[in-house]
């Protein structure tokens, strides 16, 4: 899958990263539809946060359809 992944201060770029796995019973994997950043994204992307490391993916904010989860279970039904 395409991510965006950091790599230093105003560095960050779009690679291929592994597809995502299920771990837990109530993992989502979501869909992206789009994607946008807003300001405190800026904080990442100039490098003020210290626990960030190269590679990471970064998750701006996010809207999508429900993607997949655990064979028998719907996504979208509450808990």
């Amino acid at each position: 899958m395409q991510a965006l992944t950091y790599h230093g201060r105003k560095d960050v770029r779009v690679e291929t990263v592994p597809d995502p796995v299920l771990a837990a019973e109530d993992d989502l994997i979501l869909r992206v539809t789009a994607t946008a950043i807003c300001g405190s994204d800026l904080h990442l992307y100039r490098g003020k946060i210290p626990d960030l490391h190269t590679g990471d993916v970064l998750w701006p904010r996010v809207h999508g359809d429900r993607g997949r989860g655990w064979p028998g279970r719907d996504p979208g039904a509450p808990r």
